[in-house]
């Protein structure tokens, strides 16, 4: 098959017509208000409270510094139990608050940590669980509420992926004491950068505010030691804008998701996740996993074989990160057979709202050409 003649990435902002944002900027002129809690910043922390179906919702610059504020608020010590398939942000934030990740090994079903190991890992040391959900695809919530219950263990969930996705109807932002959401222009939904956290017990608010604005709880007092983590009137812009796109985005992936999962369900050797039971996806990604023995060809070679056909895919995760130089033999990570197994096979398509299903189409015939 020819090759496309201009590159297909693996991702794709979301932009709305551009005139919808140019009307919010001009009010932000109009008032000179950018930073600091504006108008646009409390109206999009409303609207996102309304949509994520939570009863509360912070916003901050981005979805990293929302996590690393979580992990101060909760005052965490010791160890925590979380996986080594994930982003690099997310053992960051970790480490970053003088604590000591402990990676759990993920499941094969949908590459979520294994709910069936977090107890052997468990220690007098540890203080909390951070889960994710992986992909978009949500943790086994209920097993870890049971885990954390038994042990008095804190729960905060990283939900960078799962902006909407819902639980028989809960949206996922209700599980454990607080969930982190990532608001990157490479994700469903985006604001430029942006991150939210959600919780339920009204009594972090002062907490999470302090922390995001260097401590200052008045004009001449600083209760805590804290950071800039403020967003600001143009992301809330955008934010605001795109939250009115957001359900048809999301309905367009499942458009791309099901087109891939028709045309590659019959390749040898390739395999995908799909939709589960009582869950509500947003369709942030869709990775498949490459077996060599079964296809005849490896995940690295499908990765640079694409790529002659101007296809851009992405390893995500790979490698793992208890295998990145600034970690690996620092900290416990025995026992992550199937990270490990799923880390050198997996392989994300493009994916995004703006997709023709003509090219989704030709990518996955691609795939079938090169595996055949």
């Amino acid at each position: 098959m020819d090759k496309f003649k201009e590159p297909i990435q693996v991702t794709k902002a979301f932009l709305p017509p551009v005139e919808e944002y140019i009307d919010l900027v001009k009010e932000i002129w109009e008032r000179s208000w950018l930073t600091n809690n504006g108008p646009l910043h409390n109206e999009l922390q409303e609207k996102i409270a309304n949509y994520l179906h939570i009863n509360n919702a912070i916003l901050f610059t981005n979805g990293h510094l929302a996590l690393d504020i979580a992990i101060k608020s909760l005052n965490l010590t010791g160890e925590v139990i979380t996986t080594p398939f994930t982003f690099a942000s997310t053992t960051h934030a970790i480490v970053m608050n003088g604590l000591e990740p402990v990676f759990c090994d993920i499941n094969m079903e949908d590459f979520t940590i294994d709910v069936d190991k977090i107890e052997g890992l468990i220690t007098e040391k540890t203080s909390a669980i951070i889960p994710v959900h992986v992909f978009g695809y949500p943790c086994n919530i209920s097993e870890i509420e049971k885990i954390a219950k038994k042990h008095n263990l804190k729960v905060i969930y990283d939900a960078a992926h799962a902006f909407g996705v819902e639980v028989d109807g809960v949206g996922i932002g209700n599980f454990g004491d607080v969930s982190m959401f990532s608001l990157h222009a490479t994700k469903v939904y985006n604001s430029i950068e942006g991150g939210v956290l959600a919780f339920n017990e009204s009594e972090l608010i002062k907490t999470f505010n302090t922390f995001k604005n260097f401590g200052i709880t008045g004009l001449e007092s600083v209760e805590q030691v804290g950071l800039n983590a403020k967003m600001n009137e143009f992301q809330a812009a955008m934010g605001l804008i795109n939250l009115k796109h957001l359900d048809v985005q999301i309905e367009n992936r499942k458009a791309v998701t099901e087109t891939y999962r028709e045309v590659l369900k019959d390749i040898p050797g390739i395999s995908f996740l799909e939709d589960k039971v009582g869950i509500k996806h947003n369709y942030s990604y869709f990775p498949i996993i490459v077996d060599e023995k079964k296809s005849g060809i490896s995940r690295n070679e499908l990765y640079e074989k694409l790529k002659e056909y101007n296809i851009f895919t992405r390893k995500y995760f790979y490698p793992l990160i208890s295998d990145f130089e600034c970690y690996k033999g620092k900290y416990k990570d025995e026992n992550l057979k199937n990270a490990k197994y799923i880390s050198d096979r997996v392989l994300t398509l493009p994916i995004h709202g703006e997709l023709p299903l003509e090219d989704v189409s030709k990518i996955a015939q691609i795939i079938k050409c090169i595996v055949e």
